[in-house]
């Protein structure tokens, strides 16, 4: 009888809560969970409403993702490992001196002018890039101006606080200690941060957050570097070194705006004078360390990093080093335009994007890569697997009869890249923007087919000629707390849900 009047007593008021959303449809919603809560009946009921495309498709991804049958058990990263040292784009070139001319790309920067040209052409497109700049004492200049900022001090992830040139002060317990988000005592935001860096660092970090992994990081490693990274991250004596790699990142938000230029998307600009990783010195020193390790995945990254080298020697180096040994490539918008340049493939007469890259052509490179310098019976390529992203969409193109779970893979990766821009735990739809292209052809090189995105459905796929593509759309946040790295989860993370068909032995990633 008691049970009976309980169900009678909740049916009666989810009656009458339906009559109060019907006679007053603005009731707030707090006062009915408050009313929901006090007559312990459980969670209160989410009012009616219409569901955002954000959240449909955040949901829609959480039903598509599940894990892979075998998981990883070793995993190799090399080789581009550095410190990064995040702050203010604007600011920087303010301070020295800049001011916002005609926005132009340089493949290599020689000048502060060059920079500044360089930022702001990148900017005003809200794209990503990264550049060396030749000139070692402009360099070590502009690092020095840095350092000059008001309160210019970095909190380490391990409770130290450091300068950029190395200068020690006490950690105070104030601070928040979450190092994806920006330093703050009770009266100053700091100015930047430092931040373990370049790709194969980063994925290696990632990996290691799982601790039944085995992680081996090879790349130019240098004391502070070193201090920074997780225990659980292993790291070759040959790949020590005693001088640390900086590379400035100049990040800007969305909508932020210098003289003519305003930035439609938040993103970053990097530059640096780094020979080692520029060199990949430590490709070498990678590829011996594989035999005694062993690993089950190797991740090869830093192939931007060779954009300062000869055409010649970035192709010999693709083809003779590169592809033979990899099994998946991790590539972003201007790594991929980069190796069809170096190849002459399809689009290459592009020099840079023009905002958001287009799918078809993306899709045609991907393509390409796969049939001229993937898996063939005639050629020594394991090459299967290509992860392209950019800011609002991702890619991944597969060889068929390779590789498994690729659905919840690229739906995965574009999830991290959400959460961790935003520096949530999961998604939350009213942080994030859908920015993917509504519709778009999947090819130009052949009778491509168009395609209309519909959140309920993300992950859209589609054949030819033996390879399959699994495209979805990208949860923008809308006040990143950090773009850097980002890339490097969305690679790390679509590898993690990734099965190979097949041994796991001799695997390989190329990431960015």
């Amino acid at each position: 009888m008691a049970l009976w009047r309980g169900s009678a007593c909740a049916g009666f008021l989810a009656l009458a809560v339906g009559c109060l959303f019907l006679l007053e449809p603005e009731l707030p919603g707090s006062a009915l969970r408050s009313l929901w809560s006090s007559l312990r009946l459980g969670p209160a009921p989410v009012p009616p409403g219409p569901v955002s495309p954000e959240g449909r498709l955040a949901a829609a991804w959480d039903a598509l993702i599940v894990q892979p049958a075998r998981r990883w058990r070793r995993v190799a990263v090399g080789v581009n490992a550095c410190v990064d040292v995040v702050l203010s784009g604007v600011k920087l070139l303010q301070a020295l001196g800049l001011s916002p001319g005609n926005g132009r790309d340089h493949a290599i920067l020689h000048s502060k002018n060059d920079l500044e040209e360089a930022f702001v052409h990148f900017m005003g497109k809200g794209a990503a890039a990264e550049r060396f700049f030749s000139d070692k004492e402009s360099f070590h200049d502009i690092v020095h101006a840095a350092s000059e900022f008001p309160d210019a001090q970095v909190c380490l992830l391990h409770q130290r606080c450091i300068d950029i040139v190395g200068k020690e002060a006490p950690f105070s317990s104030t601070w928040p200690q979450d190092g994806g988000d920006r330093w703050k005592s009770s009266s100053t935001v700091f100015s930047f941060l430092h931040y373990v860096g370049g790709n194969a660092a980063l994925i290696g970090q990632k990996f290691a957050a799982n601790s039944d992994l085995k992680v081996l990081l090879c790349g130019p490693v240098g004391p502070k570097l070193h201090e920074l990274l997780d225990d659980n991250v292993f790291v070759p004596p040959e790949s020590l070194q005693e001088v640390d790699e900086f590379h400035l990142i100049l990040e800007y938000q969305a909508g932020e705006e210098w003289g003519p230029y305003k930035a439609p998307h938040a993103n970053r600009f990097i530059f640096s004078h780094d020979l080692s990783n520029g060199a990949m010195s430590m490709l070498e020193v990678f590829v011996s360390s594989l035999e005694e390790f062993q690993p089950d995945l190797v991740v090869l990254s830093g192939l931007h990093m060779m954009e300062g080298q000869s055409k010649e020697l970035q192709r010999k180096r693709l083809l003779e080093q590169v592809f033979p040994a990899v099994t998946s490539l991790g590539l972003n918008e201007q790594e991929l335009l980069f190796l069809s340049q170096s190849a002459s493939g399809p689009h290459s007469s592009l020099s840079s994007w023009d905002g958001v890259p287009d799918v078809g052509m993306v899709s045609d490179i991907l393509f390409w890569i796969l049939k001229e310098h993937g898996m063939s019976k005639s050629r020594a390529s394991d090459l299967t697997r290509i992860h392209f992203h950019t800011l609002v969409y991702h890619i991944l193109a597969t060889v068929d009869g390779h590789w498994a779970n690729q659905l919840a893979a690229v739906a995965a990766g574009a999830r991290v890249a959400g959460t961790q821009a935003c520096a949530t735990e999961s998604i939350d739809a009213s942080r994030v923007s859908l920015k993917a292209p509504h519709e778009f052809m999947t090819s130009y090189s052949e009778a491509g087919s168009r395609v209309v995105l519909n959140p309920s459905t993300p992950v859209v796929e589609w054949r030819r000629e033996g390879i399959s593509f699994h495209f979805t759309a990208v949860l923008v946040c809308k006040e990143p707390i950090r773009t850097v790295g980002l890339g490097d989860a969305i690679s790390a993370e679509g590898l993690f849900y990734s099965e190979v068909m097949g041994s796991l032995s001799e695997r390989g990633e190329l990431a960015n």
